[in-house]
């Protein structure tokens, strides 16, 4: 293939992927604002500015754009905070960045689509399934970590699953009530919700280690 018509290829395959990107953001916003449920195709398109048809050329279905919102969603935790979290070999330090990135992010990025994981359940069974289980996979990674922490006598007297529901209920209720441009950036809302949670699941450094707790 001539590097020219390569080269238009790329772009044109670009162009539609940024296309496609700028749909489930708008999209994403629509479900948020007017509910799923309520939302059709014909909603979406107008927004967006292309027909119906249009539209149908970057998705199969009003479901399965839902599905691709939630999955870019979980596509950014995996590569901004897990894929990272995973390189670090000390347990603390790994929950510390957990807290740190995914917090900011949620502050940070789109706040819509987050809050979109409530709708799973207008999903198809198999996908469904997928983002449950990816969702899963998630928290099993961070009961693990405090899993680790517990052994190494670091954690206070309490259950690592409580503590893991109760790290993603502190991070995922963020989108709803923090605001850009107020009194806390979102770097000092983050610090401030780390100390929150390490202080109360850490143990002091100078309280005696029971490992058997």
């Amino acid at each position: 293939m001539p590097a020219r018509l390569k080269s238009q290829n790329v772009a044109r395959e670009n162009g539609e992927q940024n296309r496609a990107v700028a749909i489930c953001q708008k999209a994403a916003r629509i479900f948020h604002e007017r509910g799923y449920e309520a939302t059709s195709v014909s909603d979406i398109a107008e927004a967006i500015g292309i027909t119906k048809a249009g539209l149908y050329y970057y998705i199969e279905s009003k479901e399965e754009l839902l599905f691709r919102i939630i999955s870019h969603g979980l596509d950014w935790l995996d590569t901004e905070v897990i894929e990272p979290a995973r390189a670090l070999t000390d347990a603390e330090e790994r929950l510390r960045w957990i807290i740190r990135h995914h917090g900011q992010g949620l502050c940070k990025g789109s706040r819509v689509i987050p809050l979109l994981t409530e709708e799973v359940s207008s999903l198809s069974n198999k996908h469904r399934q997928q983002i449950i289980g990816r969702k899963r996979r998630y928290l099993e990674f961070v009961r693990a970590t405090l899993d680790e922490l517990k052994t190494q006598g670091k954690l206070r007297q309490i259950d690592t699953t409580v503590a893991a529901f109760g790290l993603f209920g502190m991070l995922l209720w963020l989108p709803r009530w923090y605001q850009t441009g107020g009194r806390l950036s979102a770097v000092q809302t983050i610090e401030h919700l780390l100390n929150l949670y390490l202080n109360g699941t850490m143990r002091p450094q100078n309280q005696k280690i029971n490992r058997s707790a």
